[in-house]
């Protein structure tokens, strides 16, 4: 199920939870539901300590799906795509623990970051190409002016 968002392309897929006495199993994506990304390209985990503050970062071709499997996040997304009806936007939302059970994705041009306010947290990302520093690769300071995003680091 996606909800509606501040920035065109980005979606939240709910995920089912099936919770028994031994813990839960939770299905993230599978093929032919139209969650993949076009092209998989790669799937990677990352450990995210508490107080870090990761952002901003895009992508030039690559779509992203990401899934915070334990802590809290606060996730920002900024609009940077020349030609997008909600360029300049900035959304935010928790992700993670003590919140609904979802995965979120963003479309390249979209700028992402968060900050780890509960940890650690383990991240979970699918991206439609593989790991490319030179080609693919935007990174703007977490505290560019013309964004003007207030991360509220705890």
């Amino acid at each position: 199920m996606t909800k509606k968002t501040v920035i065109e392309g980005v979606k939240f897929m709910d995920l089912v939870t099936h919770p028994d006495e031994r813990g839960f199993f939770r299905e993230l994506m599978r093929a032919g539901d139209g969650s993949l990304p076009a092209g998989f390209g790669q799937l990677s985990h990352s450990l995210v300590n508490k107080g870090v503050l990761k952002g901003w970062h895009a992508h030039k071709k690559q779509e992203q799906w990401n899934y915070p499997a334990c802590g809290l996040l606060r996730v920002a997304l900024h609009d940077n795509r020349p030609c997008s009806p909600t360029r300049g936007k900035t959304m935010e939302f928790l992700a993670g623990e003590g919140q609904p059970a979802r995965a979120y994705f963003f479309p390249p041009g979209v700028l992402h970051g968060y900050v780890c306010l509960e940890g650690p947290v383990h991240m979970f990302y699918i991206t439609s190409g593989v790991y490319d520093p030179e080609g693919d690769e935007v990174r703007i300071p977490h505290d560019d002016p013309a964004i003007g995003y207030d991360w509220g680091r705890p």
